[in-house]
């Protein structure tokens, strides 16, 4: 494993002409935040390909903490992902055409899997440093939770797991115009990048401790379970 950061976005999807997250990855390309170098990848908005690429991506870079990155118009903050469900569905159709209703992400797979980064803490650090952000319970049916539910199955595949977890991020100001900003909440990309570095600045002395008192940490979170609401009516990846 090598002791990096690997955070990942999306191209711009319907008719979006930009993607916040893809902005916000090539901006932290290349940084180094508490001493650990971030790695970023732009992901096509394709269903059918996301897994191979994660795959391919994670066989490559071998890092030890995954945080994605998607676009959710109409969500009013930074989202922080506690939880992925073993569902895709969605009727606008991916990059490729693709619309997908009713799918299961892992024919055969949990109902869902929880992210591992320190959601808590990362919140509170939020809180400190006057970043709006907040810890959700969905991630939707879309390719931002196809990414999460896939990649966190994936980690498994590695020794040790990479700490997985998903920030959804709201439109930006110009889009917030464009979809109406009287309906939709904005945050600039300066904004975003400061949540990215803050979450960062937490997650690394995290995995600093002990490494039993967070394996138990991450054993104790794999076994909870929860009845998982199904669908999502918003722009979201």
């Amino acid at each position: 494993m090598s002791k990096h950061v690997l955070v990942t976005g999306f191209q711009p999807f319907d008719d979006f002409k930009v993607n916040p997250s893809e902005m916000l990855v090539r901006g932290l390309e290349g940084r180094l935040i508490s001493g650990r170098l971030v790695v970023g990848r732009v992901l096509p908005a394709e269903s059918r390909t996301l897994e191979q690429r994660l795959r391919e991506i994670l066989a490559e870079e071998k890092p030890e903490v995954i945080i994605g990155t998607g676009l959710a118009a109409g969500r009013p903050a930074l989202a922080l992902e506690r939880i992925a469900i073993n569902l895709v569905d969605h009727d606008r159709p991916d990059a490729v055409g693709t619309v997908r209703r009713g799918d299961p992400i892992h024919r055969g797979g949990p109902e869902a899997r929880l992210a591992t980064l320190p959601l808590d803490a990362i919140k509170a650090a939020w809180d400190a440093q006057a970043v709006p952000g907040y810890v959700s319970n969905t991630a939707g049916t879309y390719l931002c939770n196809q990414m999460l539910y896939t990649a966190l199955g994936l980690v498994n595949e590695l020794t040790p797991p990479p700490v997985c977890g998903f920030i959804h991020l709201p439109a930006l100001p110009s889009q917030a115009v464009e979809l109406g900003p009287e309906r939709t909440p904005s945050m600039t990309v300066e904004t975003m990048k400061k949540g990215l570095e803050v979450a960062i600045d937490v997650i690394v002395p995290w995995l600093e401790q002990k490494p039993a008192e967070r394996l138990g940490a991450r054993r104790q979170t794999a076994a909870n379970s929860m009845w998982i609401p199904r669908g999502l009516k918003e722009v979201e990846r």
